[in-house]
């Protein structure tokens, strides 16, 4: 297993909601604010500003088959992107929260 392996799903253990995102990215602001707007509590990592952040992209491609971020994980289930995140129902997505022990 590559270290970048290692390294994500340690992150996703470890991590109640975790949020993969690049900085510049429209679709990753948007989760964030809908994660925020709820007062979730989450880890994000900003692929574009980590050295390792290619490798840990490609690394989440092989733990979940999604290389597009946002690429999001919530009680250490991968959930998807920004319209799997923005499709959910409030009460859905609060529920999944809570359960990770992020709200």
């Amino acid at each position: 297993m590559s270290a970048a392996k290692v390294k994500a799903q340690s992150i996703i253990d470890e991590n109640g909601v975790v949020v993969f995102s690049k900085s510049y990215c429209p679709y990753c602001k948007a989760s964030k604010s809908r994660l925020s707007e709820l007062g979730a509590k989450f880890q994000i990592l900003e692929l574009d500003q980590l050295d390792d952040g290619a490798a840990l992209q490609d690394a989440l491609l092989e733990i979940s088959g999604q290389r597009t971020v946002p690429n999001i994980y919530i009680n250490q289930k991968h959930i998807g992107g920004n319209s799997d995140l923005q499709g959910k129902k409030e009460s859905e997505l609060v529920a999944l929260l809570k359960e990770a022990g992020a709200l």
